[in-house]
């Protein structure tokens, strides 16, 4: 499994190529801009897109999404719940072909891709586990739920700050350390934001324990 990072659109949301080189196949991620630089890679890189993960309704992570789907007929997969976003969050950009949900298990060549449900940031905010048929999964793709040091925003129309509370709190309770890959910056672990991310580590219930309290004594 090779994944290449592309930041696109004037907000630079990480598109990411989640590639199976040897059956020359890919699955896109939040291909947020329209310009060439996607379509280039993917020339140049000889692969075939099988499918097209949208990890919320954004305009900025869904800006060529519909485009790369006319230019190579791959689905769109989006949870539904995002279909009631407004223009001014979609710019009017919001296309999809499939719906998915949580617990969803879908395949690209030989990679797995299991959807985990996380709204807050929007209503349909999923992450993506990838791996090579590898459960829970290799690495944790978040979309906008979190970033390396940060969460995704919930004062746009349809956010909710207590279910993005609630969705940091499952994904800080996932069992193993995990490469995370965000909808913006730079990639990072579970491990490490479950250690000095603040909002994550806010999302642990008061009176419940904490699996993960360890880490804290790993601090330098």
């Amino acid at each position: 499994m090779k994944i290449t990072t592309m930041p696109l659109g004037l907000l630079e949301a990480n598109c990411y190529v989640v590639a199976d080189e040897a059956a020359g196949v890919c699955a896109v991620i939040d291909p947020g801009g329209r310009g060439p630089e996607l379509p280039d890679t993917l020339e140049k890189a000889g692969l075939r897109v099988e499918a097209i993960f949208l990890t919320h309704g954004h305009f900025d992570h869904i800006g060529g999404a519909r485009a790369l789907h006319e230019r190579t007929g791959a689905p769109v997969f989006l949870n539904p719940k995002d279909r009631g976003l407004p223009d001014e969050m979609t710019h009017d950009e919001l296309f999809f072909t499939d719906a998915y949900r949580d617990q969803d298990v879908l395949e690209v060549g030989g990679i797995t891709f299991r959807v985990l449900a996380t709204p807050g940031h929007s209503p349909g905010s999923v992450c993506l586990f990838a791996g090579e048929n590898v459960y829970p999964g290799s690495v944790l793709f978040t979309g906008d739920t979190l970033f390396c040091g940060g969460v995704g925003r919930t004062d746009f129309p349809c956010g909710n700050y207590g279910q993005l509370f609630d969705s940091l709190w499952r994904l800080y309770q996932l069992p193993g350390d995990y490469p995370v890959y965000p909808g913006h910056g730079p990639a990072t672990t579970l491990h490490r934001e479950r250690r000095d991310n603040g909002w994550m580590r806010e999302s642990i219930p008061r009176s419940g324990e904490d699996p993960y309290a360890w880490l804290l004594e790993e601090r330098p």
